[in-house]
């Protein structure tokens, strides 16, 4: 980590990367619990939309907030909430009176909590370092997530949860918690707005959608990745039930699919400032889509572990490029005042399309099978790609600044930083400092 980029970053960093490795524990201990309480295709799809429907319910509100109030303190005293939501459900794990409708309504209210701390961390990041450093620390977020998150996260939430039910969500609200005390050593400047100033908050929703519209490149990375996400979250919504009944991987299988995908995408981060020194970001965009397509064809057709394997590796090297990408470009091209506002727009694309998926996902796989949203997914995304082809020339030149002419692919994490850079070239998405962004 560059020195440069200040104790701030170092104390967001380690709450991120403490918070993803919860989060990532969560990835695969979430739907093996409720797998083991249903066997119905519907109610798991429909544990995957609980988690994702909140950003669209609430985002818009939580980017308005985030824009009003104190950022950190909202993400400290939500993720406090967390902590004590997943205390609750360890008891209940522990002591027996665990039911499938409990858990339903616990992952909905743990994902209504992560709107608001996600999107605050978010605009945390352009707070603390200067503009032609955000590619670098996007590249230093993006890598702990891939790490903690995609790579250690899933594997040790599988063990934990093979071991014995209650302790990953035991261990998950540990760690929250302490990635809330790390983030509140964060210190920020001046960014809560006077009472004076405020305005009726429908106002400051509307003002973010009509930043958006306005503005080509930002538009352009909202309409992708809601069109796509649906695809998406209709094939990843059955995921755990693909690959129990048709790879035939167990418990612990599941989870190594995330943490080959993981794998490629530190591979993908590690390429990044060498891809974008070559590929402009239009083609960029266009690649990965078309690798995303051919994704869901990969995953229909095969029946061995190993060629899923393979597909994820490729998988997870384009999901985080485009996830670094994406909010670098946004976060340069958006000003602070709606950082929250407009982030809350693009995280509304990014779960508006996985709960239509998720849906379409459920009925199709208890319909025609578990491989059937694969191809809905296949078909789907070829269509997208199609119509959204020559609009990705938008992002061409979206991360120009008019000031100074830097672009991305002269800052973009590649190592060439000086004596102070010892890490690797390359969050997504996430949701800011534990981002959900690429598709």
């Amino acid at each position: 980590m560059p020195a440069r980029l200040g104790v701030g970053f170092r104390w967001l960093l380690a709450s991120s990367w403490v918070s993803n490795l919860g989060d990532g524990i969560a990835i695969a201990a979430g739907p093996l619990l409720v797998a083991s309480l249903t066997q119905d295709a519907r109610l798991v799809a429909l544990a995957a939309t609980l988690q994702w429907l909140p950003p669209l319910l609430f985002g818009l509100f939580a980017g308005a907030l985030a824009d009003r109030l104190d950022r950190r303190l909202i993400v400290v005293t939500v993720d406090v909430l967390r902590a004590v939501v997943l205390a609750v459900l360890a008891v209940t794990v522990a002591t027996g009176h665990v039911s499938i409708v409990l858990v339903l309504a616990t992952l909905f209210v743990l994902g209504t909590a992560e709107v608001f701390a996600d999107n605050s961390s978010q605009t945390l990041l352009p707070m603390l370092v200067r503009r032609e450093d955000l590619a670098v620390a996007n590249a230093r977020l993006q890598t702990g997530f891939i790490t903690v998150n995609q790579l250690a996260g899933p594997p040790i939430g599988a063990a934990l949860f093979a071991l014995g039910t209650v302790w990953p969500f035991a261990t998950q609200g540990v760690v929250v918690g302490l990635g809330a005390v790390l983030v509140a050593r964060i210190g920020l400047p001046r960014h809560r707005r006077e009472h004076a100033e405020r305005t009726h908050i429908r106002h400051d929703i509307a003002e973010g959608f009509r930043w958006v519209r306005h503005h080509a490149a930002v538009r352009t990375l909202v309409l992708t990745i809601f069109t796509f996400n649906i695809t998406f979250g209709a094939a990843w919504s059955v995921l755990v039930l693909y690959a129990t009944r048709r790879l035939g991987m167990g418990e612990i299988g599941y989870g190594l699919l995330t943490t080959v995908s993981a794998v490629g995408g530190l591979v993908g981060t590690a390429a990044y400032g060498w891809i974008t020194r070559r590929v402009t970001l239009g083609n960029l965009m266009r690649i990965g889509l078309v690798i995303e397509t051919f994704t869901h064809l990969g995953l229909a057709l095969t029946t061995r572990p190993w060629v899923a394997m393979a597909i994820f590796f490729v998988f997870g090297a384009h999901a985080f490029v485009w996830g670094t990408t994406s909010i670098t470009v946004r976060q340069r091209a958006v000003p602070a005042p709606l950082q929250g506002r407009v982030g809350s727009v693009n995280m509304v694309g990014v779960f508006g399309g996985l709960v239509v998926g998720s849906g379409v996902g459920g009925v199709l796989a208890e319909r025609w099978g578990v491989t059937a949203p694969f191809w809905f997914a296949f078909v789907g995304s070829a269509v997208f790609v199609v119509l959204i082809w020559r609009q990705l020339r938008h992002i061409a030149h979206a991360d120009e600044d008019p000031a100074d002419g830097d672009t991305l692919a002269e800052d973009d994490g590649s190592g060439d930083e000086g004596p102070d850079d010892d890490g690797p070239a390359s969050d997504a998405a996430a949701r800011g400092a534990r981002p959900q962004e690429g598709p």
